[in-house]
């Protein structure tokens, strides 16, 4: 198959009314786990949390809620497909900056990735199984601090996760994330630009401090220091006034997540 084809191929992929359908439920489920991530979180800021508030302890949360594991099989499928279209979207992308085109190409892609790996977590879930991606985490930094590459590689880790947070503060900031989305009129668009900018620099925030984690493990030779963004939230009790920045982060990706579900019905696609 020549370039033109696959091309030809991708849009034709990319414009199905299906894998648009697919799409928008990809970001529907993602506006789920982050509404249960927010509520873990806020269950550790008030003493209460029974599981970890990241992504496993979503998919947790849902295995074990009657019904729960229809929610699962609907969050594999649209993680998936929400995952592919990116990657699609990423090969078609066309920039007149040769430079930024491959710098968009790879993030989009990066993000494409990112889903893939959400909807295999969710689908060992679905599955019946479990996962524990604190530990697993945290395991991968214990292999990494055997060698002093490995540790420059963490430093390297660290620095680029606090940029994706960074860049999650500018986007919410400057409302960049209305490049995204078909923006209402009236008071809905208040409501989302509202939301989109408390969810934006939430999850920025949180983001953030997993990098910020993930050097100091580095620097202490403490693995268990980097163990995600359950260990990052956790962290942040354990500072003064911590426990209601904590909470105004959880309400913040839950202001997330109900963005997502917005994005689900005006996302430019």
């Amino acid at each position: 198959m020549n370039d033109a084809s696959a091309s030809d191929a991708a849009r034709s992929a990319k414009n199905s009314t299906a894998l648009q359908v697919l799409a928008r439920l990809g970001f529907a489920v993602n506006g789920l786990v982050h509404l249960l991530i927010g509520a873990l979180a806020i269950g550790i800021a008030t003493g209460g949390g029974q599981t970890d508030a990241d992504q496993s302890g979503a998919f947790r949360q849902l295995a074990s809620t009657p019904g729960g594991v229809f929610l699962l099989w609907a969050v594999v499928i649209g993680m998936f497909a929400l995952g592919l279209w990116l990657l699609i979207s990423a090969f078609l992308m066309q920039p007149q900056d040769s430079k930024r085109k491959w710098a968009r190409r790879g993030a989009e892609a990066a993000k494409g990735v990112t889903y893939f790996a959400l909807g295999s977590t969710a689908l060992t879930f679905a599955l019946g199984g479990s996962s524990d991606s604190s530990s697993s985490t945290s395991s991968l930094t214990g292999e990494l601090m055997g060698n002093p590459i490995g540790i420059a590689v963490l430093v390297v880790a660290g620095l680029a996760v606090m940029g994706v947070g960074g860049f999650f503060i500018y986007k919410g900031a400057t409302r960049k994330f209305t490049e995204d989305i078909s923006v209402p009129g009236g008071t809905v668009r208040k409501a989302v630009l509202g939301l989109g900018f408390a969810g934006y620099i939430a999850k920025g925030i949180a983001i953030g401090v997993v990098g910020i984690l993930v050097i100091a493990a580095a620097f202490t030779h403490d693995p268990e220091k980097s163990s995600g963004l359950d260990a990052a939230l956790t962290s942040l009790t354990e500072l003064p006034f911590g426990v209601v920045v904590l909470i105004v982060i959880a309400i913040g990706l839950i202001a997330y997540g109900v963005y997502c579900f917005i994005r689900a019905r005006y996302a430019r696609l």
